[in-house]
């Protein structure tokens, strides 16, 4: 059998039970899922973290098998009992057999932007209209809730004021439950291991809670809203696939008001605080740079897998506790390459071939990349001080570029022109940026 190669950050997945371990050997049981910390000392033997213990120890290889990756599957719903806007009687051709709890949910055709829940009980189909109310939904005025999935949740365990307990979802023809997909490729985590504590960030879509799963301390992003839950499931399929020690470690998901994913907490804050509150005095020319390198590293591993970041930026870098930078928010990471909604893109940041064609590729990931160099380099400073956005986008295209920051070394500022070439085709590669940073960080520095 070939000798399995894993990396440190790997996630693997118990084939069996270890309940009897060996000095320097952890226990686990079958489907425990354990993440590989380095080699161990003979071969197949490796050092791992167990995710739900936190125990460290010896594992041997062939007990385990990598944990799947989820596909990007657009059939892939949070919500597969949502069927979009159908009338009632078409609810009710859809809900055959009618088993007591069978139920789907839909749009009223009557009452647009209002829902409905069909429940079957006793050979009949019951149409609760959902209320829409100070931002929440309702069917009884009694409980509230911020969105559909928290009502299912609740009504597949408590009968409330309708008929009977939801038993069954009725799934739209083509979508496929994400729960269940979730449950099975391991990412699915369970809700009685977490602690919520402070709310330690507010993303655009929900709050970022610090906590403790498992006893291991993360970071825990809440999205309430159930379209928005939707688009994220695909940054989380994205985040599956990684593992690497500069882009920000998913742990998994839970489905609980909403959706909650769940990574690994970075203690000392995005990029641009870390270094604003610090300034030059506190933090050395070296250390600067090997920011700068973890960055490259971490956007290296995306380039190998023809992933784009698309919002690279110093306030998506995270900061660990250890002082490693890692790349986080995959919110807009994409194997493909034609932009979305062009309002959203921070154009400070943005190539101007982006900008202007939509054209998005690993070249437009290094002109942001040599941007963020920029910010790393002024401690934090927002790019083009004193420029509004429009002033940017028409000077930039005119092949102004920014002066270096006070005290950048002059080879630094060259590396950031080169990403910031105005044909795509002469910026670096990260492989190639790397092997210049790396030259830049052997010199002495003060």
């Amino acid at each position: 059998m070939a000798m399995k190669n894993w990396t440190a950050g790997t996630q693997c997945v118990a084939k069996k039970e270890h309940s009897k371990p060996k000095a320097g050997e952890i226990p686990y049981h079958k489907g425990d899922i354990l993440t590989l910390v380095g080699p161990g000392t003979r071969k197949g033997e490796y050092r791992a973290r167990h995710n739900t213990t936190g125990d460290e120890g010896l594992v041997s290889g062939s007990n385990f098998r990598e944990r799947e990756a989820l596909r990007i599957d657009p059939k892939l719903s949070l919500m597969p009992w949502f069927h979009g806007k159908i009338s009632g009687m078409q609810a009710v051709c859809k809900l055959k057999p009618m088993d007591d709890g069978l139920f789907l949910v839909r749009e009223s055709v009557r009452h647009p932007g209002d829902f409905v829940l069909c429940v079957c009980f006793h050979q009949k189909v019951f149409h609760y209209r959902v209320i829409f109310q100070n931002n929440k939904l309702t069917i009884d005025n009694k409980e509230f809730f911020y969105n559909l999935i928290d009502m299912i949740e609740f009504y597949s365990r408590n009968r409330g004021a309708i008929a009977t307990v939801l038993l069954k979802p009725k799934k739209k023809e083509g979508t496929k439950s994400a729960e269940t997909k979730l449950l099975k490729s391991g990412w699915l985590l369970d809700l009685s291991k977490l602690t919520l504590g402070e709310v330690i960030g507010e993303g655009e879509f929900g709050a970022v809670f610090e906590g403790e799963y498992a006893g291991q301390r993360v970071a825990v992003k809440n999205i309430k809203c159930d379209v928005t839950a939707q688009a994220f499931l695909e940054e989380t399929s994205v985040m599956t696939n990684l593992h690497h020690k500069n882009l920000v470690q998913l742990l998994g998901v839970i489905l609980h008001n909403g959706l909650h994913i769940v990574t690994e907490l970075m203690t000392k804050g995005n990029l641009v605080n870390f270094l604003r509150t610090r300034g030059r005095f506190a933090v050395s020319a070296t250390q600067l740079l090997r920011f700068t390198l973890d960055v490259c590293e971490g956007m290296e591993h995306l380039e190998s897998k023809k992933l784009l970041h698309r919002d690279l930026a110093a306030r998506n870098i995270l900061v660990s506790e250890d002082g490693v930078a890692k790349i986080s928010d995959f919110g807009l990471a994409k194997v493909s390459s034609t932009a979305t909604d062009n309002s959203k893109l921070p154009v400070k940041w943005t190539a101007p071939e982006a900008l202007k064609s939509k054209k998005f590729s690993t070249q437009s990931d290094v002109w942001s990349y040599g941007v963020l160099l920029w910010e790393i380099f002024s401690f934090g400073r927002q790019p083009y001080p004193k420029m509004s956005v429009s002033d940017v986008r028409e000077c930039v295209d005119q092949g102004y570029r920014m002066e270096p920051p006070d005290e950048c070394p002059p080879d630094v500022y060259a590396i950031m022109m080169s990403c910031w070439e105005t044909d795509p085709k002469k910026r670096p590669s990260f492989h190639k940026l790397r092997d210049r940073l790396e030259k830049e960080l052997s010199k002495p520095h003060t």
